[in-house]
């Protein structure tokens, strides 16, 4: 399958080729549900905590008589039914990642390129460099491709210049090739790769 190739100043200059097994799939929910949640699940901190009784610094004693007081009988005041006692059954460290088949996730990420191919909503350009990094120049750049919205992947290594200019663009997302993933492709409209990013997709999935 055939896609246009551009450059950021919105100058047709040919056309490239992609791979049907990688941009002509057919998209399922469900597979690509699982890998947001696989990926927004393993972002969490898990650094939760309260203390339990055994970790409440106080003393041990107990505060009255067992009986004859008029209330109920009790211990130390570190039990959890008192104010400044511990918490029963409380969150603790702990990592909130889930498994997913490493097969599984290379069909994700095959699955949501092949969605944005589909809608029409990829884009590929030459290259993505900028000249002098400033962002008003950028700006105006992707708004002559139609870009407000986008996740931009390049190759191994980002132009420094680029990435600076597009750090202040709101909506706008640039990633190096390493870095693609499903949700940050699915949270943005429209997905543009440079040739390089192409070039390292196709050696990931060879």
């Amino acid at each position: 399958m055939k896609a246009d190739l551009t450059t950021l100043d919105a100058k047709a200059i040919g056309s490239v080729d992609l791979n049907e097994a990688v941009f002509g799939i057919a998209p399922r929910a469900d597979i690509l549900q699982r890998m947001v949640t696989y990926q927004l699940a393993a972002r969490q901190a898990g650094t939760h905590k309260t203390k339990p009784r055994g970790e409440i610094t106080g003393t041990t004693k107990k505060f009255g008589r067992q009986k004859g007081g008029g209330g109920a009988r009790h211990g130390n005041r570190k039990s959890n039914i008192f104010v400044g006692g511990g918490k029963a059954h409380g969150p603790v460290p702990r990592s909130h990642a889930i498994g997913m088949p490493k097969k599984v996730r290379a069909l994700a990420l095959k699955m949501a390129l092949s969605s944005k191919t589909a809608s029409e909503q990829l884009v590929v350009l030459e290259d993505a460099k900028s000249k002098d990094g400033k962002t008003a120049g950028l700006r105006q750049q992707l708004a002559k491709l139609g870009i407000d919205n986008a996740l931009i992947i390049d190759g191994p290594e980002l132009d420094e210049n680029f990435a600076r200019a597009a750090r202040n663009i709101a909506c706008v997302d640039v990633l190096p090739a390493q870095g693609i993933n499903v949700y940050d492709i699915l949270r943005r409209d429209k997905l543009v790769l440079t040739k390089a990013a192409l070039s390292s997709l196709e050696e990931r999935f060879k």
